[in-house]
Formats: structure tokens, sequence, C-alpha cells
């Protein structure tokens, strides 16, 4: 095709070049000749135009609203965002968060044991990480069917005399008797207060959020009011706050106070995020002050406030959301 010409009903020509492309070329401007005749506004634009103009405005509204396109998005087609699209339904539940939930352990914890190929869905064992457990599944760990138990949270301001384990073959008081019947599902503590400290313990099955608290990395807050049998020196709360070698390495305070006014210089409140065996006790002994008593007064924004010792409670959503916020 060498070239032509089209003339259309408005009288504009359509010459086509060789190269396939074509120059339209107009004779006089009729764009209002089928437009309702009238005065012309301020604007010099005629009645005509406005209501073409928002006729256009109408229908690439209403082709917006009404005509969105789902799917990949194809050139000279609408894509729609994905904030956009209708929900999908999440069907099913991760073998690892299921496992995490029975109160087991960690979902990391529980990705190694999937690999390890003692867990099974419905009889047939499971390595493969993602898995997800359909309703009416039966999941099993070592022989033992697994229940995915409700998330419970319990404080407890723990007494003397009993000891943070969840049994003992010697037969003591441990700290599971005092919380027996906090709940149904089985939880355990977070961490350790051993057998003469007393204060903050909490208890749960949310193997995630334990795996959190007692990790360094985190770096969980807690607060100490401490009792010693002699007078602590100005020196012995600076040591405190620059480290003292302990046999496992240096550890320091955060803040180290008198309590109250300072009038008793045998009392004082320690803050510190180490997570390691009786440490507070270690570092006053390294100082060469014995602790008469020990209480932990805060732990990751959760307070003895109307908690008597001895005494459990379930923490309010208003409390696990500050505690989750924090750790």
């Amino acid at each position: 095709m060498t070239g032509g010409e089209f003339r259309g009903k408005s009288g504009d020509s359509a010459k086509f070049k060789s190269s396939g492309k074509f120059k339209v070329e107009r004779k006089g401007d009729d764009r209002d000749a089928d437009a309702p005749k009238g005065p012309r506004k301020s604007n010099g634009r005629s009645i005509g135009d406005q209501f073409r103009e928002g006729d256009r405005k109408k229908s690439y509204s209403k082709f917006h609203t009404d005509k969105q396109f789902y799917g990949r998005a194809q050139p000279g087609r609408l894509s729609v965002k994905k904030s956009q699209l209708p929900p999908q339904p999440s069907i099913g539940t991760r073998l690892n968060k299921y496992i995490a939930n029975a109160g087991i352990c960690s979902r990391r914890e529980a990705d190694k044991i999937i690999e390890s190929g003692v867990v099974s869905i419905n009889n047939e064992v499971v390595t493969q990480l993602g898995t997800k457990v359909m309703p009416g599944d039966v999941v099993t760990y070592a022989g033992e069917k697994l229940r995915s138990e409700q998330l419970v949270y319990v404080l407890l301001n723990k007494p003397k005399d009993f000891i943070t384990t969840t049994d003992d073959p010697n037969e003591r008081r441990t700290v599971m008797q005092l919380v027996k019947n906090a709940c149904k599902e089985r939880i355990y503590p977070v961490g350790r207060l051993d057998r003469n400290t007393t204060g903050l313990l909490l208890f749960t099955n949310d193997g995630d959020l334990a795996k959190k608290m007692t990790h360094p990395k985190h770096e969980v807050k807690k607060i100490y009011h401490v009792h010693t049998e002699k007078n602590v020196t100005v020196n012995d709360l600076r040591s405190l706050l620059n480290g003292v070698e302990l046999e496992d390495g240096m550890s320091n305070a955060d803040k180290a106070v008198y309590v109250g006014d300072g009038a008793d210089k045998k009392q004082v409140g320690v803050e510190l995020h180490s997570g390691r065996n009786r440490v507070v006790r270690r570092m006053f002994e390294s100082l060469g002050h014995k602790v008469l008593r020990l209480d932990r007064v805060y732990l990751a924004g959760l307070t003895k406030k109307d908690l008597p010792r001895g005494r459990w409670k379930v923490l309010s959503e208003k409390e696990l959301a500050m505690l989750k916020m924090i750790v």
C-alpha cells in the first residue's frame, strides 16, 4: 500500500503513507456542530463544551468504579492495587505454630523438631517446613497427640521457699503448685527466680513470647529491690554501674540507686537486662555484700500492683498488649 486518502463524516481527511502511519488534516472546527446552541459563558466555553466535559468525567468515573480489572495489568487496561482486592480466607495453621500453641516450644525450635521426623499428621510423618494443619487433622509429637491450646499468660508474685521448676525429684515445693488452678492449659515459667528470691514470675504456653523474654538480644528490663546485711556505699553503686567481674564474665547494672530518700543505705534498687542465673546476688557478693532479701518488683512493663505475695492473676488485654509491645 503506497498511500491513499480517507474522508470521514466531519470532513477530516486521513492521508496514509507507505510507512503505515497517517496524518489527520482538519478542515475547520466542527466540534460544536451537533452541540446544543446557546449563549457562551464568560470564560468563553459554550454550554455544549461543558456538557460534553461533564459527560466524559461521569463516564470515566463510572468505568473506574464499576469496571475494575482484577489480575495482571495489561497495556491499555486498568489495574487495581492489591489492597483493593477482596480478602482471601486463610485456611489451616502452619505446623510450627500449631506445635508452639500446644505449649511444646517456640516456633523456631518446632522447625527443628519437625525436621527430625518425630511429628506426624494423620499418622503420616511430616518433615517439610511450612506444612499446614487443616481443621480435623490429628497431630502427634513423639507418639503423643497434640492439642492447639488457647494462649494463656499468668503473672505470679512468688513467695520464698518455692523453686522455679515444673517438677522436683526431691519433692520440694515448686511454683507450679501455686498456679495449678490458674487455667486448664499447660503453662510454664518464663525464666527463673531462685528459691529465696521473691517477686514477679510469668507463666505462659506461648513459646514464641517465652523465647523472646529469655533471649539476651531482647534485653527485657527487670527491677529488683535488694536488702543487704550492711550499708552499700556510693562507690559500691558506682561499681555496679561500671560493671563487676563474675566467674562467667563482666556484668553491670543499668541503674543502681538507694530506695526511697536514701536514708537506709541497706536498701538498693537495681535495674538490669541480664538474665544470667543469680546475677544480682552474685554482683553484690563480689562487692562484699550479703543479700538478705531480693524481690523482683518489675518485669517487662509488669508490676506487683494489686498482686499480694503468693497470688497470681491472668494478664488483662491491656497488660498483654503492653508486654508484647515491649518484647
